[in-house]
């Protein structure tokens, strides 16, 4: 996507609600397989109990609310709350399947809505913080979320500098292209990998004991079982540099492809495509 002078830039939150959140919606499974094991820490590091009502920020597909709604049971609620109404559809409708009855969803911007059932006692979020344009006041607002004394956990990614999933991906195509270079703490994945950043965006929102555990493995391009081409596919498809790929025509878009194939080569088991990941595990009281 490009901004009012050409350039390129990350998807802000609000593009969630159009061509972001419809891309993440065609490779669903896909996204959510990559980072389940992310998503598994998260949880298991809140340590969700029967009877907790749990808001779940940028909830995507749904993946990590079902699994809150399993751990608060029918005493408890999950809410996941989107900007993407296709997201929100796709969610609900797999709850639905699942046969969840504490559970709801609900289309909005986590940086300006209040759900009814505020406030809850806990809040959640796997990678759905990074994005806010004005990332003081939406802090501030899942802020008011939460009952005094309530639990925000969150996953963000580290620096780009300490994933080399992302890191290498980027490197083979700057080959072929110029990409922007991120600047530092603007919306998009990274913008919440210094710590010290995000301990000043929760204690300015009202937050206190502020923990961060780093989580680090394997993260598998396209999903374990990928190989080189269908892990490309989905960088090329799936990933918002696509559309800058796309834009530079046939050729380059050939290039780009056969760079990604060979990384990808490169870093291939038989258990798909892996290169390394970090991020942070977020904890903080109200």
């Amino acid at each position: 996507m490009n901004d009012a002078d050409g350039n390129s830039k990350e998807p802000a939150a609000h593009d969630w609600a159009g061509e972001a959140g419809t891309r993440w919606l065609a490779q669903l499974d896909r996204f959510e397989s990559m980072i389940e094991p992310i998503g598994a820490a998260l949880l298991a590091r809140a340590a969700y109990v029967a009877g907790e009502k749990v808001v779940d920020i940028g909830c995507g597909g749904g993946w990590t609310t079902r699994r809150i709604a399993e751990r608060t049971g029918n005493t408890g609620l999950a809410l996941g709350l989107d900007i993407s109404p296709e997201l929100v559809a796709a969610a609900t409708d797999r709850a639905q399947r699942a046969g969840l009855a504490n559970i709801r969803f609900e289309q909005g911007d986590a940086a300006t809505a209040m759900p009814e059932e505020a406030p809850f006692d806990r809040l959640h979020s796997r990678f759905g913080t990074m994005l806010f344009p004005e990332p003081y006041a939406a802090f501030a607002n899942l802020r008011r979320m939460l009952r005094a004394g309530g639990r925000l956990d969150i996953a963000v990614w580290a620096p780009i500098a300490d994933n080399p999933w992302q890191r290498n991906v980027m490197a083979a195509i700057r080959r072929h292209i110029d990409l922007p270079t991120p600047q530092p703490r603007e919306p998009g994945p990274f913008a919440l990998g210094e710590q010290d950043y995000v301990t000043d965006l929760l204690q300015s929102a009202g937050f206190c004991d502020i923990s961060f555990d780093a989580w680090t493995g394997e993260q598998r391009v396209g999903g374990p079982g990928s190989d080189p081409e269908s892990a490309t596919r989905f960088v090329l498809d799936g990933m918002q540099v696509g559309d800058l790929v796309r834009a530079s025509g046939d050729d380059t878009r050939a290039a780009v492809h056969r760079s990604l194939v060979e990384l990808f080569e490169r870093n291939c088991d038989n258990e798909g495509v892996r290169m390394g990941a970090k991020a942070w595990l977020v904890s903080a009281r109200a």
